[in-house]
């Protein structure tokens, strides 16, 4: 069965190679302890902080990202809830130790105390009230990109805690900043899964790390059918399927090796568990 598997891998390999189909990569080398090979430390991670339960590795996540952004209220989970990652250390001395680059939004909902207290230490506040047509995630998104000099995007991803779980109208417009975005590596993530947009004008192969990621996973359309899709690496592989809402969902699906390939002629989202601690 192994065997067969890479034999349909091969296949895929060649039919993608004829067709001059650019490869993206994807890692979650971010939620091990280091970034070991030269893909996974090639990325340049950024971090968003929002305003949901902060998931469990977020100091992990911390550490990888060069630039952390709290949008808005995510301040306030973050001086909130990051001392309790830490319950024999000084919660002052976390909270100074973990301070934001920038706290962006509307600024409706971060708390005075928490906006003096980090303004205090230096991060840049900006306040963008007047635009009540995009959600803080999107000004944070495009506050990181406008930083990013264009020769250095391809190798973004930003990371953002807290994207799902909560009200359900909060994660679709988290969903819809990935299209907004879409040419950016843009990973939402809970203590339960991750979500990614995987691109149509692109081979993506997706390097899985499974002690800590799987088996669980999803591919699913959204806004339009997806006529044409091919995987390799999972238990119910695609085989040029067409899916759409109302029909063929790609969802309880189960990853069987350590790389999956996806190629589709529209952008998918691409989903899939993160293990607990007792896993």
């Amino acid at each position: 069965e192994r065997e067969r598997e890479r034999e349909r891998e091969r296949e895929s390999a060649q039919i993608w190679q004829l067709m001059e189909v650019k490869v993206m990569h994807h890692s979650t080398s971010f939620l091990l302890p280091s970034l070991s090979s030269d893909r996974e430390s090639s990325f340049a991670y950024a971090l968003v902080v929002l305003n949901q339960r902060l998931p469990r590795f977020t100091p992990l996540l911390w550490k990888h990202a060069k630039l952390r952004v709290c949008a808005d209220g995510g301040a306030n989970r973050l001086y909130d809830e990051m001392p309790l990652f830490f319950p024999q250390k000084d919660p002052l001395e976390i909270r100074r130790s973990y301070k934001p680059d920038v706290v962006k939004g509307d600024m409706d909902s971060i708390r005075r105390e928490v906006l003096d207290f980090y303004s205090n230490l230096g991060s840049n506040t900006i306040d963008e009230s007047h635009d009540q047509d995009t959600t803080d995630l999107h000004k944070c998104i495009s506050h990181i990109c406008n930083l990013t000099p264009e020769s250095e995007k391809p190798n973004l991803c930003i990371l953002v805690a807290g994207a799902l779980g909560g009200r359900f109208d909060h994660e679709a417009g988290n969903i819809n900043v990935l299209y907004c975005f879409s040419n950016i590596r843009i990973i939402l993530l809970s203590d339960d899964c991750l979500i990614q947009v995987l691109i149509r004008t692109h081979h993506h192969k997706i390097h899985v790390q499974p002690s800590v990621v799987g088996p669980h996973c999803g591919l699913i359309p959204i806004g339009m059918p997806s006529g044409h899709n091919t995987t390799t690496g999972l238990k119910w592989n695609l085989t040029d399927t067409e899916m759409k809402f109302g029909g063929l969902v790609s969802t309880s699906n189960i990853i069987t090796g350590d790389t999956v390939t996806v190629y589709s002629d529209s952008d998918l989202l691409w989903t899939v568990s993160i293990k607990s601690r007792d896993q």
